[in-house]
């Protein structure tokens, strides 16, 4: 087998808007806006990253376009939790998202491999904010 060097570089994250999405993601939980290109018509190629992130996986912003991509906005995976934001400090993210209206199904708990707690985005797409014990850390 030839050693092979891959990576997931993007997800896609189904929104009803991406003007609405860019609000959120980048005014309110601080993404950085990493590409906001036009495509045909009037679809966009909008790609946004968590603070401190580099190179990492980025989200596409993907506005649905048809009844079934509608229909599953914020149910992508038949609600179990979809996306895993890593932070360094819990205590400090956690209260931060708080502050800007970020609603979390629950309190913060300690499990087996860190800190975490649900939240939702507007669209109810469900994360983790999770803070990673370093011996179980992606």
């Amino acid at each position: 087998m030839t050693d092979r060097q891959q990576r997931l570089a993007v997800v896609s994250l189904l929104v009803p808007d991406y003007d609405l999405a860019l609000a959120f993601y980048v005014g309110k939980l601080g993404f950085s806006l990493i590409d906001d290109l036009p495509q045909c018509g009037d679809k966009r190629w909008v790609t946004v990253r968590p603070p401190g992130a580099g190179q990492g996986c980025a989200l596409l912003l993907a506005r649905a376009v048809s009844a079934a991509q509608t229909a599953a906005i914020g149910n992508q995976t038949g609600g179990r939790v979809f996306l895993f934001l890593e932070t360094d400090d819990f205590a400090r993210d956690h209260a931060d998202m708080k502050a800007a209206g970020v609603q979390f199904e629950e309190e913060p708990r300690h499990e087996a491999y860190g800190t975490v707690a649900v939240w939702r985005d507007p669209w109810g797409n469900r994360w983790d904010l999770v803070q990673f014990r370093a011996s179980v850390a992606p």
